[in-house]
């Protein structure tokens, strides 16, 4: 069924658990993260960035469609969320396409500008009943934002979140965009602190780059919006390298997309199950 991401985000938020939030590019990346949420009975959040958007001819609708087609065609939790929108035009069709939450990303601008152009964004999505995240604190490797160990200040955080009227925070702590091996190493200690000072739920931004036992510390912490994207991209492109290599005539389309499909919900499903099962003492 399709859920509201306000739902999903305070019921974590409450239980001191983790919701996975995937970004996805392709309809299969969609059918896997029903398909995972279905076989997991776990609730997930669907994400579509402007960089989708921009692959898809600057049209969000049809990955919509697609979205909220799937939630309510399968046994699962889902909600619809845009990521990482800088585009006022688009983040201006949110409610429009199905999505009840948006995450409005100014965090190239200075401070000053990034509050208010975020306050702005917030009042925007409020008035049209969507969850409105941001970001403070430059998450490495996305854009322009490649600084070597860059932190998110807890008080700045604090400060953001209270001159903005955002619902939720993207915070750097040690995770960084597009990474494909999982070795990033988080500050836990950091995590905690800003937990303390900042009174709306946590997301952490790429995770992919985070291993499984780090991600559930991390929501023991405090994390609690988990946003996963570069990690089904590797299991699609390894099962159609894959197939392509065992096949090289093969023309049809429709067996590797399958295969990549496959490879993508088991890949949901594992961090599904992981952000929910303890560690072994």
């Amino acid at each position: 069924m399709l859920c509201r991401s306000a739902d999903l985000i305070a019921e974590a938020h409450a239980s001191g658990s983790g919701i996975a939030a995937f970004n996805v590019i392709t309809l299969e990346h969609v059918q896997a993260v029903a398909d995972a949420a279905r076989r997991t009975g776990r609730p997930a959040i669907v994400q579509i960035s402007q960089n989708a958007v921009r692959h898809h001819s600057g049209d969000v609708m049809p990955l919509a469609a697609a979205t909220t087609a799937a939630a309510r065609s399968r046994d699962a939790r889902l909600a619809l969320h845009l990521d990482h929108i800088e585009d006022i035009a688009l983040l201006h069709r949110t409610a429009e396409c199905g999505a009840s939450s948006v995450m409005f990303d100014a965090s190239r601008l200075p401070d000053e500008e990034n509050i208010a152009a975020t306050r702005e964004a917030a009042r925007w999505g409020h008035a049209h009943g969507l969850f409105v995240e941001a970001e403070l604190g430059e998450i490495g490797g996305k854009g322009s934002a490649h600084t070597p160990g860059v932190r998110t200040d807890p008080e700045d955080a604090a400060r953001f979140v209270a001159e903005t009227g955002v619902d939720a925070l993207a915070v750097a702590v040690g995770s960084s965009h597009a990474m494909v091996t999982r070795t990033a190493a988080l500050d836990l200690e950091l995590i905690a602190r800003i937990r303390r000072e900042v009174p709306v739920p946590l997301v952490l931004h790429g995770s992919s780059g985070v291993p499984h036992t780090a991600l559930r510390a991390a929501v023991a912490q405090g994390m609690t919006k988990i946003n996963i994207g570069t990690l089904l991209n590797i299991a699609f492109t390894r099962a159609v390298r894959a197939m392509l290599a065992e096949g090289p005539d093969l023309v049809d389309p429709r067996p590797y997309l399958a295969s990549a499909r496959d490879a993508m919900t088991h890949a949901v499903a594992e961090c599904l199950t992981a952000l929910t099962t303890p560690d072994s003492p």
